[in-house]
């Protein structure tokens, strides 16, 4: 990333240095990798309660659960219009982060891929009904 007070050449900004750039069969793993790493700047941090960050308000709890449920029922309208590939890309995904053999079973990580193939499920049966 370039520094704000810093002049770049254009080019520079426009044309990706072809060693950094992924092929498509890496961009999926490096994706996980960053949604593993979310927060984790705070993970690394000493175990310490971080109190620079308030705790949530009830309507700040609402707008998220609310934010929730339209991006679950986006994340169906976007596979019910899918092709199967992408079906079984998010079903993969499930799978991914379901807890491997000899990893702890947390229950959230349990219960969040349980819900990606509900969602998955629910956009098939989207996919069967006919407009009436």
């Amino acid at each position: 990333m370039i520094a704000p007070n810093i002049r770049a050449d254009p080019e520079e900004i426009l044309m990706p240095d072809p060693d950094l750039i992924l092929d498509p069969s890496e961009l999926r793993p490096s994706a996980i990798s960053r949604w593993y790493n979310e927060g984790g700047a705070l993970a690394s941090a000493p175990h310490e309660k971080h109190t620079d960050v308030p705790d949530l308000t009830n309507a700040e709890m609402i707008q998220l659960r609310i934010r929730v449920i339209a991006l679950e029922n986006l994340m169906i309208a976007v596979l019910t219009e899918g092709c199967d590939r992408q079906l079984q890309v998010a079903r993969e995904m499930a799978d991914y982060i379901s807890p491997r053999p000899g990893f702890t079973q947390h229950p959230l990580t349990i219960q969040a891929a349980d819900h990606m193939t509900d969602l998955v499920e629910r956009a098939v049966h989207f996919r069967t009904v006919q407009p009436q």
